[in-house]
């Protein structure tokens, strides 16, 4: 009788989570890496994303997984001192219009080169693609493309599916488990241009700090990663704005409060999420005389400002 063939990296890695120890960050890369190639079961991939899930992940587990999307990535071309993203993990407890997307085009009219990473929507009625291609913007740009558009623009929208194919291996097997898993945060840890200064909107507070560990982890020049109280994944213009910013592997937490800045709104309400059509038709107003929108305009206002402060345009948020 022939010997028991030796468990694989990814055998070994949901054993040590079965015993709810966490993988190091190199050992989160591999296995991550042979997802990604398509060498993963759906059996093991679910282990994996379930034991990491109830262990609860670490920021070198996150890091690491992000590593091995990033090595799996089409690449964008991009150069310049003020590139940044604004691309957050979406699930906010409150719908509202895209407001980071709004948010990137005034950035870049202020002087940032904005590489916005996005998606059609999962949880909402409209996402950033949606939106997008709902004001005319052609989403399915190739890395040649996004790269020029980028350099003759100063904005560009890359769309996930074009630039993560790996990730269409963990695909069904998310949709099965319905439950967000640390998948669910490796987007905005993976932009396809590189950027090294953005900011990121994450829905569950105790899911902000691990994803400013990891971008520590990964190198951050500067990012905020922010999380309103009343549920949002922006800067909200009513309540406290929890922030964690990353700059040079340290991470400082501080508040935002609207008031401070003259742009606290009474009722979200106001924020209201629509189909694409009507988000794209609120921020062309936006865009065009925000005076009309109060509490749309705040928003827009409270979040431009992050991205131009990471992107090095303002010394101060």
């Amino acid at each position: 009788m022939s010997a028991p063939s030796a468990p694989s990296p990814l055998q070994q890695a949901i054993a040590t989570l079965a015993d709810r120890r966490s993988l190091g960050e190199r050992q989160t890369t591999e296995v991550f890496g042979a997802v990604m190639r398509g060498e993963a079961t759906p059996a093991q991939m679910a282990a994996l994303l379930m034991g990491l899930r109830v262990k609860g992940e670490t920021a070198e587990e996150v890091a690491g997984a992000a590593r091995a999307l990033r090595d799996a990535m089409v690449r964008v071309e991009a150069n310049g001192a003020h590139l940044v993203d604004t691309c957050g993990t979406g699930g906010g407890a409150v719908s509202t219009f895209n407001i980071s997307t709004a948010a990137a085009f005034v950035a870049a009219g202020a002087g940032a080169v904005v590489a916005k990473h996005g998606n059609r929507s999962f949880t909402s009625k409209c996402g950033s693609a949606d939106v997008l291609e709902a004001l005319g913007v052609r989403i399915s740009l190739d890395a040649a493309d996004a790269a020029r558009v980028l350099r003759e623009a100063c904005v560009t929208f890359l769309f996930a599916p074009t630039f993560h194919p790996a990730m269409k291996h963990a695909g069904p097997v998310r949709r099965e488990l319905a439950v967000a898993s640390v998948m669910n945060l490796l987007g905005p840890l993976a932009n396809p241009a590189g950027v090294r200064r953005q900011v990121v909107g994450v829905a569950e507070a105790d899911r902000a700090p691990l994803m400013a560990g990891a971008l520590a982890r990964l190198g951050a020049e500067h990012a905020l990663v922010v999380h309103g109280r009343v549920g949002m994944d922006e800067i909200a213009p009513q309540g406290i704005t929890d922030v964690w910013e990353v700059r040079n592997g340290r991470v400082n937490a501080w508040e935002v409060d609207p008031a401070d800045h003259g742009l606290a709104v009474d009722d979200l309400a106001g924020l209201s999420g629509a189909e694409p059509p009507a988000n794209a038709a609120r921020i062309e107003r936006l865009l065009g005389d925000g005076r009309q929108d109060p509490a749309g305009l705040a928003a827009l206002l409270l979040n431009a400002g992050a991205a131009i402060y990471v992107a090095g345009l303002a010394t101060s948020y």
